[in-house]
């Protein structure tokens, strides 16, 4: 009997053990499984995306377009290499949280490589992968929230910033089953973490004092304090040190490396930039956006001057389009922006063509399309920072320079129109070389009609009822006549003579 007993004991003993195991796993600062235990057994194709530079809203769409290319692929393997300095918090954020959820939501795994460093935001982002792997030497952490003052001093967030960091930063700790203590002392100044032993199974956790207090199960001894975790200084560890500290899953100097480790037959497939990432980076480029507003505005005034040709329009839609297009994938312009300029565009057309005279309708068009393009140029609201200042401040700067260089291209239009290549083409020509009918009176060019179907000839003389620039309403007699000038402006009350109908324009000079 006792032989038996003593057989069957350590049995009950490990039994035992196991079900305290499972009743304790879920208490506050229990270890919890490596996202590493929990990978799968196989990987069919991997995929590397290079995570490099400022974390800005940019970069952040930028990385989100090649996931969505690595799921075209089928990839089930997505690493992303990181060296980042860190950058703005939202977007880092984001970017955790769409790695968080990509496994269960898209099918792929995903983990990040540091082989340098990931500061800040950039560490932020690397807690969202199932897996963290870093070479020996790289750096992670250092995760404070901060902004920068109107001084251009950096000072820590208010309370209310950090609050809300650090909530994020325990939700993504407990998905990847990562040390809560040391995921927030990352960001957390005065918290110290300490190193927590279970004398029973031998296992090592890191807990805050806080985590010690809520923890009941009696199961842990407290030990030293983490020397990363001192106050007044957030938590920022090498490689190696990362490992020991389990932030990171593993060490690895080169892709070839993370090759191995996944069992990959094949090559990594890197996905590089592409032209589409090349251009909206150049376009986003304030040199580039300013010419870009100098060409298409010149082209709306020319369009809004001759009616009918076309060519303006085309040429404007084209500009503001690559804008538009740029500021959406660079992820700081969405459908309002651009529902609003067109909206501009249409108060404009309405001032010009149905009301004519300066009034609400063009003074509301000209604001709508410039709070469209400030909006369009950056990722908030009003500005808070002296950084979001400054980004409001540039891109104020361009619209008013390009306002500036448009004022005097439309000038010299207007005085020189006729004398400029290609331009020309489209003067209008004086009476004498309009066609007459057999029966002397003057027709409208290229149709054979005649004039008389406006209820004016050329040649007749009327009074601007309103300004004209160019377009607006002359009236001859008793009758209103929509018209169009060369391209000059005309006052209200001032004599104009019908140089020329063609198709459905009535163009007018003014009576010298």
């Amino acid at each position: 009997m006792r032989r038996c007993h003593g057989s069957v004991r350590p049995v009950l003993q490990a039994v035992v053990g196991m079900f305290l195991a499972l009743a304790v796993a879920g208490l506050p600062g229990s270890p919890t499984l490596g996202a590493e235990n929990n990978r799968p057994k196989k990987f069919d194709r991997g995929v590397l995306i290079r995570m490099e530079g400022p974390i800005t809203p940019r970069l952040q769409q930028f990385l989100f377009r090649k996931l969505d290319v690595a799921k075209s692929k089928r990839a089930d393997l997505v690493i992303i290499e990181i060296d980042s300095p860190g950058g703005y918090l939202h977007e880092s954020l984001e970017i955790a949280e769409r790695l968080r959820d990509l496994r269960d939501e898209e099918g792929m795994y995903a983990v990040a490589f540091v082989p340098e460093e990931a500061i800040s935001g950039a560490a932020i982002s690397a807690l969202g992968c199932d897996e963290i792997l870093m070479h020996p030497g790289a750096l992670i952490g250092d995760a404070g929230a901060i902004y920068q003052g109107e001084d251009s001093l950096f000072r820590h967030a208010p309370q209310k910033i950090r609050d809300y960091l650090l909530e994020h930063l325990e939700g993504l700790a407990k998905a990847k089953g990562r040390p809560v203590g040391l995921i927030e002392s990352m960001a957390h100044l005065e918290l110290e973490v300490f190193v927590m032993h279970d004398p029973q199974s031998g296992e090592t956790a890191y807990m805050s004092q806080e985590e010690i207090d809520a923890d009941e199960s009696g199961r842990w001894v407290k030990g030293k304090l983490v020397p990363e975790t001192e106050k007044d200084s957030f938590l920022t560890v090498k490689g190696s040190r990362a490992v020991e500290l389990k932030l990171a899953e593993g060490l690895v100097k080169t892709r070839g490396e993370l090759r191995e480790r996944f069992g990959l037959k094949d090559e990594l497939l890197v996905l590089e930039p592409t032209g589409v990432d090349t251009a909206v980076y150049i376009l986003n480029l304030w040199p580039v956006t300013g010419l870009l507003f100098v060409i298409g505005l010149v082209a709306l005034y020319i369009e809004f001057s001759a009616p009918g040709i076309g060519l303006g329009g085309l040429v404007a839609g084209l500009c503001f389009s690559l804008f538009f297009w740029s500021r959406f994938l660079g992820g700081t312009a969405g459908w309002l922006e651009v529902v609003l300029f067109l909206a501009g565009v249409a108060f404009l057309a309405v001032e010009l063509f149905v009301l004519p005279g300066f009034g609400i309708a063009g003074l509301s068009g000209l604001l709508l399309m410039f709070a469209s393009i400030i909006m369009a140029s950056q990722n908030f609201g009003i500005p808070n920072t002296a950084r979001e200042l400054q980004t409001t401040t540039h891109s104020l700067l361009v619209v008013l320079i390009s306002g500036a260089v448009v004022g005097v291209a439309a000038y010299a239009l207007t005085k020189h129109f006729g004398e400029i290549p290609i331009l020309g083409r489209f003067m209008l020509q004086p009476p004498d070389a309009v066609a007459l009918a057999a029966d002397g009176s003057p027709m409208i060019e290229g149709t054979g009609l005649h004039g008389a179907r406006f209820g004016v000839e050329i040649g007749d003389v009327g009074e601007a009822d309103s300004p004209l620039r160019p377009a607006g309403k002359v009236r001859f007699g008793e009758e209103y006549v929509d018209v169009v000038t060369e391209g000059t402006l005309i006052a209200p009350g001032t004599q104009v003579r019908v140089i020329k109908i063609s198709g459905n324009r009535v163009v007018v000079r003014q009576v010298e």
